[in-house]
């Protein structure tokens, strides 16, 4: 789902408690914290609340010291909350109607892994799609079974609030609000700097059963990803893939599945949209020209899969993104 705009304001402020997950914080620090001059005047700002007197204690002994409270919401676009110090921890009720408040304003809600559970707690999930670290799902549809739980997915975008499964899939759902405000690109330059793949989508799964492939396993399917990467306009089948890769068919298909977490079909379409959005925000080609380029065939293609997995056409993404890219 894309926002129909982004908040009035740039501030992303990331709270900050006793017991801090510090990777999960680090996170936030690491890609809305720090100076980016090429990215222009418009990119965000970023502050750290404390929820409560400090200096905080953070996992892996050492301590944090915020530059403020609360009261920071009251001014923030964005506001995340890096984790949460334990699953049966009490939220205190200040948290919960700042976060509230800083809903009604328009503000925009992330949590990362435990995170949820504040948000939960604020019965600002009530009714909505929301993910958690794999361990963490059963027990939140335990206590709170009016939120739409999706339990395998990277993260859930409900517009006005986002939620991430464990950990790393922080900064995949970083990097999807980058892409939401400032386009394909800022997203891509933000995750150069990280050393990190430009996109996963949200719906790819948490869990890989074998997340590393046996050494001669990975040197067939690393180039052969590359390979499809660089020729998505051509149509590829599991055979002809399968061949290249110098597999059965039945063994490419497991190892893919293996190392990606998509099936063949599923991880190519999901390449061809972000090369689509691309050439969209970077050119002006015609639809059906755009469209062929990926790989997704005709302009009516192009707008059915554009519709289905980002709720909008491939025009009204060009008018926003062009825009913002060419203002970034």
């Amino acid at each position: 789902m894309i926002a129909k705009t982004p908040p009035k304001s740039n501030l992303v402020v990331a709270l900050a408690y006793d017991r801090l997950c510090t990777f999960e914080f680090g996170i936030a620090v690491e890609v809305f914290g720090l100076s980016r001059p090429e990215m222009g005047p418009g990119w965000y700002r970023f502050a750290v609340a404390a929820i409560e007197p400090g200096p905080l204690r953070a996992t892996g002994g050492v301590t944090v010291e915020a530059q403020g409270g609360l009261e920071l919401l009251r001014r923030a676009g964005t506001v995340i909350v890096p984790g949460w110090r334990g699953v049966d921890q009490p939220v205190p009720d200040r948290v919960k109607m700042a976060l509230r408040a800083a809903h009604r304003r328009g503000a925009r809600l992330l949590s990362f892994c435990s995170g949820v559970f504040v948000l939960a707690a604020a019965g600002l999930l009530d009714g909505r799609r929301a993910t958690t670290h794999w361990r963490y799902a059963a027990t939140l549809a335990e206590r709170y079974p009016t939120i739409r739980l999706a339990p395998d997915v990277l993260y859930v975008d409900e517009g006005q609030i986002l939620t991430a499964a464990g950990s790393a899939a922080g900064i995949d759902l970083c990097l999807h609000l980058i892409r939401r405000d400032y386009g394909a690109a800022a997203a891509n330059t933000v995750a150069r700097r990280l050393v990190v793949p430009p996109h996963r989508e949200g719906g790819q799964a948490q869990f890989v059963e074998r997340p590393v492939l046996p050494p001669h396993e990975g040197a067939r399917l690393g180039p052969l990803l590359d390979r499809l990467r660089s020729r998505l306009d051509r149509s590829w089948r599991v055979a002809s893939m399968a061949a290249a890769a110098g597999m059965s068919e039945r063994t490419f298909l497991r190892r893919f599945k293996a190392a990606t977490g998509l099936a063949p079909a599923s991880w190519l379409l999901a390449e061809r949209l972000a090369r689509a959005r691309e050439l969209l925000e970077a050119s002006s080609r015609p639809i059906e020209t755009v469209a062929r380029a990926s790989g997704l065939g005709s302009g009516a293609g192009l707008r059915h899969h554009f519709r289905r997995a980002l709720g909008t056409s491939p025009r009204a993404y060009r008018a926003r993104f062009a825009r913002r890219a060419a203002v970034a």
